[in-house]
């Protein structure tokens, strides 16, 4: 079985926007500044981007403030309600799953289905997250609930792996020149035990 490459999709729609000399409007889920710092440097010449801040199952809430807070210093956006107790109504059942299992799965559809929701309710060209951008998530996962919700909801989704042609690395280096913080787990509870045992 062939795999989809999700950066030549993404690179194919960003050349057929260049040659129609228009800027589609996209609305951006964010996990994070230092995520989004790459991502928005390379989308910005092609869309008209809104940035959603949505992540409920980040753990303390102080962790989730102190992020919220490092979007802002690089970009205003908007923010999602921070309501833990969806995260944990999601995942429950699954909360001795490894990172990167079931519980993760659950996480993203919770965020994506969200975004999507408001793409379409904003009147968004596209929407799209800033999560494959990691070298530990799974492109292929994050587009295939990333094009369900927007099935869902009737609002496209584009397709990307930010991690390929070294925008994770891109990420690292803009974190540096703007001095923001990157965390070193994903943000919830059970990444956080995972991380600092």
């Amino acid at each position: 079985m062939n795999r989809r490459n999700y950066q030549k999709e993404l690179e194919a729609e960003l050349s057929n926007i260049e040659k129609e000399g228009r800027a589609p409007t996209l609305f951006l889920h964010s996990c994070c500044a230092p995520c989004s710092s790459y991502v928005l440097e390379y989308l910005s010449r092609y869309f008209t981007i809104t940035v959603f801040y949505y992540n409920p199952n980040i753990s303390p809430a102080s962790e989730y403030e102190e992020r919220a807070r490092e979007q802002e210093r690089l970009i205003r956006f908007l923010c999602g309600e921070y309501r833990p107790e969806l995260f944990y109504e999601a995942v429950k059942g699954l909360e001795q799953e490894p990172e990167g299992g079931a519980r993760c799965t659950e996480c993203f559809k919770l965020r994506l289905l969200e975004a999507a929701r408001l793409a379409k309710e904003g009147g968004f060209d596209c929407f799209t997250t800033t999560l494959t951008i990691s070298p530990l998530k799974d492109a292929e996962r994050l587009n295939r609930i990333g094009e369900e919700a927007g099935a869902r909801y009737g609002v496209r989704f584009l397709n990307s792996d930010f991690k390929k042609r070294n925008g994770y690395k891109r990420s690292t280096e803009l974190s540096r020149e703007y001095g923001l913080y990157r965390q070193d787990y994903c943000g919830c509870v059970f990444s956080r035990r995972q991380a600092k045992p």
